[in-house]
């Protein structure tokens, strides 16, 4: 089976700031300012065409920054990736420009996406007819819900038909009948061999449409491997991380952010 995405030891490493004033020290002091936060730290895996991929871990764990890093919307700061094809992400506001209307992002993500008018004419009424936005595609984005934004977003990407889709809490917001309307065009993607990545809160989509489950927890790879075999050792991790008192709840992300601080951490491989 050929290999679509290839992490090695990815890292992305940012800097904390206590005031404003310390960006400028960091930008002319030769060694730098401020503390370094690694949002990732050493991810490695390998993803295959055909896998539909349940990216999960808690609020902060840095799902949101690998679905960046694979879609090269940032660079990772150490490590390699490896993609082939063509990579969509779907995420709330993802390449959206708010001052715009519907209608006129649809253009601006296609010509970026190297479509030419001529394509982008073919393409835009499928787009506009998924989206199903009526009036409002011809309004800015400004003025649209979330829900409304995760609409167009997921027309845009899925009708440009990317080898790799990348999905970020896009399900999250909107109506169950959009919703449904997305996972059959996602259901679509999978037969044809499409790689796709799911981030969601939703266990029970995950164990309904993803054939692989990612771990990550506060920045590192957890665990990876089948649906059956992770998914019921994270569900167990929430279940015993409820159990916890709010100091333990807090005792643990202390520790947890103080291994993602550059001071203990060693250099990136």
């Amino acid at each position: 089976m050929s290999k679509t995405v290839v992490v090695k030891h990815i890292a992305k490493k940012y800097k904390m700031y206590k005031k404003d004033s310390e960006k400028l020290l960091d930008l002319i002091l030769p060694g730098g300012y401020g503390d370094d936060f690694y949002a990732l730290r050493d991810i490695s895996f390998e993803a295959n065409e055909g896998d539909v991929i349940g990216i999960v871990g808690v609020n902060g764990s840095g799902k949101s920054t690998l679905s960046n890093i694979i879609s090269g919307i940032i660079p990772p700061s150490a490590g390699t990736l490896e993609i082939k094809g063509q990579a969509a992400l779907i995420a709330i506001n993802a390449g959206l420009n708010n001052n715009l209307t519907g209608r006129e992002n649809i253009e601006l993500k296609c010509l970026m996406l190297g479509f030419n008018r001529k394509e982008i004419r073919e393409l835009e009424p499928e787009i506009v007819d998924f989206a199903d936005l009526g009036h409002f595609i011809d309004q800015p984005v400004k003025n649209y819900s979330s829900g409304m934004k995760s609409r167009l977003g997921f027309a845009i990407s899925v009708n440009i038909d990317p080898d790799i889709l990348i999905i970020d809490e896009a399900l999250s917001v909107g109506d169950q009948t959009f919703t449904d309307k997305c996972l059959a065009k996602m259901d679509e993607f999978k037969e044809r061999g499409k790689t796709i990545f799911f981030i969601s809160h939703s266990l029970n989509q995950v164990q309904d449409f993803c054939t692989k489950t990612l771990w990550i927890e506060y920045g590192e790879v957890k665990e990876y491997g089948s649906v059956e075999e992770v998914l019921p050792h994270y569900s167990q991790f929430l279940k015993d991380f409820k159990k916890m008192s709010a100091q333990e709840q807090k005792k643990y992300r202390e520790e947890t952010l103080k291994k993602r601080l550059g001071s203990s951490l060693t250099a990136a491989k």
